[in-house]
């Protein structure tokens, strides 16, 4: 396998039946991976897959429904990619929920519970039945897509934000823990341009844009490029670590918002 390559290797992407885990799966299939996309959705999945089949690569395009936050949907994902393919070399750990916009004060429990279930307790539960399935005894890399929203504060999404904020914890947690066998990365986009974050950026686009050093929104991509990084040997030495894709916006002085 080249430094910049997959050939052969086996991807779990979960969300992947749109925007960035989409994105991720391309760039995967692209560089010579079979790719296994997960998602809530069997409508949505079979959409994705054929995007998939149309871009030119070499590797097969699974896909599994299962929901992110049910631990046992997430063994019976990677349990399907083992029978299927025998290996699984790269989870990514894509899917997110955000059921609760509004003060941290208000939150209540049910969708409180719900963030947690997916955002964080998923991650970990897709992680260990990877790691038992494969990576523990032959390796394989881990790719955590948080949000910048864990480094910084929201006045409408804190508790989306405190769950992303541990995941990048846990990244590094992980990262002592699966080492020397497997790599644990995170990526934390700001806002990027999709679909689903349209009605943020849309209308707004020239106003959130004119602040930041690289006068842009993100894209999907962006994210994909560094997922595909994260996932190769371009990236060996590399392991409990973040990469913020945020155009800048962190690097603003204080008093100067993006």
């Amino acid at each position: 396998m080249s430094a910049n390559g997959l050939d052969g290797k086996v991807a779990v992407i979960t969300g992947g039946s749109r925007g960035i885990g989409l994105g991720i799966a391309t760039a995967y299939r692209t560089a010579g991976a079979h790719v296994v996309i997960a998602a809530r959705k069997p409508a949505g999945l079979a959409e994705a897959r054929e995007e998939l089949l149309r871009v030119k690569g070499d590797g097969d395009v699974h896909t599994v429904v299962a929901n992110a936050g049910e631990p046992e949907q997430a063994q019976g994902c990677v349990e399907e990619t083992m029978a299927r393919f025998g290996r699984l070399d790269v989870l990514v750990n894509n899917a997110a929920t955000n059921p609760y916009h509004g003060d941290l004060l208000d939150l209540d429990l049910p969708r409180a519970e719900k963030t947690v279930r997916v955002n964080q307790y998923g991650m970990v539960a897709w992680t260990r039945y990877a790691w038992e399935a494969w990576m523990a005894e032959h390796g394989g890399a881990v790719v955590n897509i948080a949000s910048v929203g864990g480094l910084v504060v929201d006045p409408h999404i804190g508790y989306y934000n405190a769950t992303k904020a541990a995941m990048l914890h846990m990244t590094r947690q992980l990262a002592y823990e699966l080492g020397p066998r497997a790599r644990v990365n995170a990526i934390a986009p700001g806002l990027i341009k999709t679909e689903l974050a349209r009605a943020v950026w849309e209308v707004r686009e020239p106003i959130l844009t004119a602040k930041l050093p690289l006068r842009r929104l993100g894209t999907v991509e962006d994210v994909a490029h560094a997922a595909l990084f994260l996932a190769t040997d371009a990236s060996s030495w590399m392991t409990g670590q973040t990469l913020v894709l945020d155009g800048g916006a962190t690097a603003l002085p204080i008093g100067v918002e993006a």
